[in-house]
């Protein structure tokens, strides 16, 4: 591992600058979640970094995850349309913790990393046993109940629960079995040797480390998607949600016949907001197995896509939403944000869940009834997929209108270069493309052109919900997924090509007409769209105005600031929130397709992180490096 300091910035004097009062009076300005705190809104209260200075940020220093004289493998994050490249460098999502002066974070090479997060100097390294990968995208941080100190928690990719000491980067002693926990439990693995492992960081409760998973999207028999939570001192299993419910429970009924027996799916692979006032936990649902096809699974199939508020002591339930009925085009349910409504002067609880289909609904946090009408709205059911029965409708809001496009005609195929055109006419020729209604079902006589597509018009990296303005601020993706259906050996249908996106395959340009990415603010207090803005840079000047996709998301701070990485052009951007104005961006090594974070050094100074690998979106990864931004 290579730390590297940059020119300008002495760390002896730095730390021994005097301390920024406007910062000190907000704490001690940790990110102690993946999501700044178990809420998700991705929102910092610092303020030292202002729209006014923020064009003066430089870098102070740089970590290289790989290992000094290690080897690296060639992975990428899942992007199945494109065959592996090799390179020196494997990608990450990560978004690192800060606690106390520490940053913690999971690195692609089998590790877990404490820094010094003013010099970026290595406290500690946990290393995997078995060449066992922790999750993707982070870590997360108890804080000790008084006579157990502070713990890193985290899973990996073979379906073990580790707990380590804060402090020393050694497995918890009295947790589990040496520090580990296998959560490949009989009651979740169907008697079935089933991939199951997570992703995503577990959520913090009190004592508890409530988890979520990562299982097969086919075959349709597998692993459960079952949410637990596990005592955070023993690892003791302490409560179950069942996320396909068993007969007697409420949901089994939206599942006819035996289709809910032994499938897979159904699983929280994000991230669970938690609303500690209130001990809710907020479980964002994802599609049941196999999400591309519902023939053997009549019915909405609760609780696939919905969010469903838990005791989050007990794992009682208490009131879902599904955002998709009877899913069969993967759109599962990646963001879910606490928020506050402020309504006749009053301030309301809420809650604010996306599919990918970037359709925004507004719920009462405490109820789950919806802030503003939503409606069920007909949908096209015709397909040639025999047995396949399509949902007739589909829940829509009054507010906010959808935020990416939802549906494509042939006609509106990308008109810029002529290049790229003749590149998406040729594509949509090859796969036999059609065009899309809203929630059109998959054909096996053509290659439906899915709009916001597999990737979605939004994913994993959410929003930031900025408390003062009351924006919640999203990226957005344009990019669809054509895809056609065709029946396998067992009589069960898939995809005929797999995950494929409507693009140029040699810029990976999108094929629709633009803007493809963009960054979007909405007021929850209305409903309203107060700014939408092009989100990255393209060389080429007819594509100038037309953005780029994006994987990962953005954070706000109390000073007015909006912090994303995310673009496939490697850039780190801040934006004024009340108005969306581009006010500065820097060269990154590679993308940053985690979510930016923000910290107090020991001087009192606001610093800005972002993981740097590339590895996404057709791109290979390229870096493997962890920034560190600060004002001179």
């Amino acid at each position: 591992m290579r730390l590297k300091h940059w020119p300008g910035f002495l760390i002896g004097s730095l730390l021994a600058t005097t301390a920024c009062p406007a910062l000190l009076a907000e704490g001690p300005g940790d990110w102690s979640s993946y999501g700044h705190d178990e809420s998700h809104a991705r929102h910092s209260q610092l303020t030292v970094i202002t729209p006014e200075n923020v064009h003066q940020l430089r870098k102070l220093w740089t970590f290289n995850m790989r290992p000094e004289g290690q080897a690296a493998e060639a992975v990428a994050m899942p992007d199945t349309s494109a065959p592996p490249q090799p390179s020196r460098y494997s990608a990450s999502q990560a978004t690192p913790l800060v606690v106390d002066g520490t940053m913690y974070l999971p690195t692609p090479y089998n590790r877990i990393v404490a820094l010094n997060a003013s010099t970026g100097e290595e406290r500690w390294v946990f290393v995997l046993p078995d060449k066992d990968q922790a999750s993707t995208r982070g870590v997360a941080y108890w804080p000790g109940d008084g006579e157990v100190g502070p713990r890193i928690v985290f899973g990996s990719r073979n379906g073990k629960l580790y707990a380590l000491d804060a402090a020393t980067g050694r497995l918890a002693e009295g947790f589990g079995e040496s520090g580990a926990v296998n959560m490949k439990t009989p009651e979740v693995m169907n008697g079935t040797r089933a991939p199951l492992g997570m992703t995503s960081p577990p959520a913090i409760y009190r004592n508890l480390i409530i988890t979520g998973s990562r299982v097969q999207e086919m075959p349709v028999k597998g692993a459960r998607g079952d949410v637990r939570a596990w005592n955070a001192v023993t690892g003791e299993l302490v409560w179950t949600f069942r996320t396909i419910p068993r007969p007697g429970e409420p949901g089994f009924e939206t599942w006819e016949g035996d289709s809910w027996k032994d499938r897979s799916g159904a699983n929280v692979w994000t991230f669970i907001p938690v609303d500690n006032e209130r001990g809710i936990a907020y479980l964002p649902v994802g599609a049941p197995t196999y999400d591309r096809w519902g023939g053997d699974r009549p019915g909405e199939n609760l609780y696939g896509n919905s969010v469903v508020a838990v005791n989050a002591a007990t794992g009682e339930y208490l009131w879902h939403f599904q955002t998709v009925h009877h899913d069969i085009w993967d759109v599962d349910l990646p963001v879910v944000t606490l928020v506050d409504v402020k309504r006749d002067g009053e301030t309301i609880p809420a809650i604010v869940a996306m599919n990918k289909m970037a359709i925004m609904f507004i719920l009462d946090r405490v109820t789950g009834e919806p802030l503003y009408d939503v409606t069920e709205v007909p949908v096209p059911t015709e397909t040639d997929i025999p047995d396949e029965r399509p949902w007739p409708t589909q829940p829509m809001p009054a507010k906010p209108a959808p935020l990416a496009r939802l549906s494509f005609d042939m006609s509106e195929i990308v008109e810029g270069p002529p290049t790229l055109r003749a590149a998406c006419e040729k594509v949509a020729a090859e796969l036999n493309v059609v065009g899309s209604k809203m929630f059109q079902p998959l054909r096996a006589d053509s290659a439906v052109a899915f709009f916001p597509g597999s990737l979605g018009g939004v994913d994993w990296g959410g929003g930031s919900f900025d408390p003062a303005t009351s924006l919640y601020v999203v990226n957005i993706n344009s990019l669809g997924s054509p895809q056609q259906m065709e029946q396998q050996p067992d009589g069960s249908w898939g995809m005929k090509t797999g995950y494929t996106y409507f693009r140029d395959p040699e810029t990976g340009h999108p094929c629709g007409k633009p803007p493809w990415g963009e960054l979007v603010a909405v007021n929850v207090n209305t409903g309203d769209v107060a700014w939408r803005t092009v989100l990255g840079d393209n060389e080429e000047p007819l594509l100038k105005d037309a953005g780029r996709i994006s994987a990962g998301g953005p954070i706000t701070t109390a000073s007015g600031l909006t912090f994303i990485g995310a673009t496939t052009d490697s850039m780190i951007r801040a934006f004024d929130t009340r108005t969306g104005e581009l006010l500065w961006k820097d060269q990154l090594p590679a993308s940053n397709y985690g979510t930016p974070m923000t910290y107090a050094m020991e001087d009192g100074r606001q610093a800005l992180a972002v993981v740097a690998t590339g590895g996404f979106a057709s791109q290979p990864p390229t870096a493997d490096e962890v920034v560190v931004y600060t004002l001179p």
